[in-house]
C-alpha cells in the first residue's frame, strides 16, 4: 500500500511539473523563463548547501547577485569566477580554510547559468532539445537497466548498470539527433552533440548521487513528493546544458 501511494504521488508531482514547464514554454518570454529558472536555482542552491554542509549565508548573496546580473551581462559565467575570487579572498582574510563554501557557487550555479544562456542565445527550442535528451536518457537507462542490467557501472551508484547506461545514452542520442536535425547548420553535428549531452546527463546524475552518498541522505530534499528535491530532478540537466552549449558554440550552430 505504501509503495502504491508513493507511486501515485510520484505521478501527480510529475504531472504538475509537466504543466508548469509547458506553461513556461508557451509563454516563451525572457522574463518568465528567467523567473522560473531563478526559483529552481534558489531551491537547488539551498539543497546543494545542505549536501555540501555549508552554513555560510553569504553564498545566498552571491547566488542572488549572479542571477540578478545574468540577464544583463554578456557572459554570465564570468560572474561565477568573480564570486569565487571574492569568497576566496574573504576566506584568506579570515584565515578560515572553509573551502566547502566555494562549492555551491560552482554547483548548481554554473549549470543553471548555462541553461539560461542556452535559452538566451538559442531560444526555447534548445531547452526542448535538452529536455528530450535528458528525459530519454533517464527512461532508457531505467528500463534497459531493469531488463538487461547485470554489470555495475560505478560504486558511486550501485543500482546503475553499464547496460542501462548504454541503453540510456543510445535512446537519448537518437531522440536528440532527430529533434535537432531541422536546426540550421546542424545536420552534420546533431549526432555528436546529442551523444555528448546524453553522456553528460549520465554523469550529472552520478555526480549528485555521489554528493548524496557523501552526505548520507537518500534525496537532496523533500519539496517534490515522490521525487525528492529539485536537484534530484535537474542533476542531469546541469551537466548536459554545459555540453550542449559548448558544442553548439564550437560547431557554430
Amino acid at each position: 500500500m505504501a509503495g502504491a501511494t508513493e507511486h501515485t504521488q510520484r505521478w501527480k508531482t510529475a504531472a504538475i511539473l509537466l504543466v508548469v514547464v509547458a506553461l513556461v514554454a508557451l509563454a516563451n518570454t525572457p522574463l518568465v523563463t528567467w523567473i522560473f529558472f531563478g526559483v529552481v536555482y534558489a531551491i537547488a542552491l539551498r539543497e546543494a548547501m545542505d549536501l555540501f554542509r555549508v552554513a555560510d549565508r553569504a553564498v545566498y548573496l552571491y547566488g542572488a547577485a549572479i542571477w540578478v546580473l545574468a540577464p544583463f551581462y554578456p557572459h554570465p559565467t564570468d560572474l561565477v569566477f568573480a564570486a569565487t575570487l571574492i569568497q576566496g579572498g574573504i576566506l584568506a582574510y579570515r584565515r578560515r580554510l572553509e573551502i566547502r563554501s566555494l562549492f555551491p557557487i560552482l554547483y548548481p550555479t554554473v549549470g543553471m547559468l548555462f541553461l539560461w544562456m542556452l535559452y538566451r542565445e538559442y531560444g526555447m527550442s534548445s531547452l526542448l532539445w535538452i529536455l528530450v535528451i535528458v528525459a530519454l536518457t533517464d527512461v532508457g537507462a531505467y528500463y534497459t537497466g531493469r531488463t538487461l542490467g547485470k554489470t555495475p557501472f560505478s560504486p558511486t551508484s550501485p543500482k546503475k548498470t553499464r547496460e542501462g547506461v548504454y541503453g540510456g545514452v543510445l535512446l537519448g542520442t537518437l531522440g536528440g539527433f532527430f529533434l535537432m536535425l531541422g536546426h540550421h547548420n546542424l545536420f552534420l553535428n546533431a549526432l555528436v552533440i546529442a551523444f555528448a549531452a546524453s553522456v553528460a546527463a549520465i554523469f550529472g546524475d552520478l555526480f549528485e548521487s555521489y554528493l548524496k552518498r557523501e552526505a548520507g541522505v537518500k534525496d537532496s530534499g523533500t519539496i517534490l513528493p515522490g521525487h525528492g528535491g529539485v536537484l534530484d530532478r535537474i542533476d542531469g540537466y546541469l551537466f548536459a546544458a554545459v555540453a550542449l552549449y559548448v558544442l553548439l558554440k564550437l560547431t557554430g550552430s
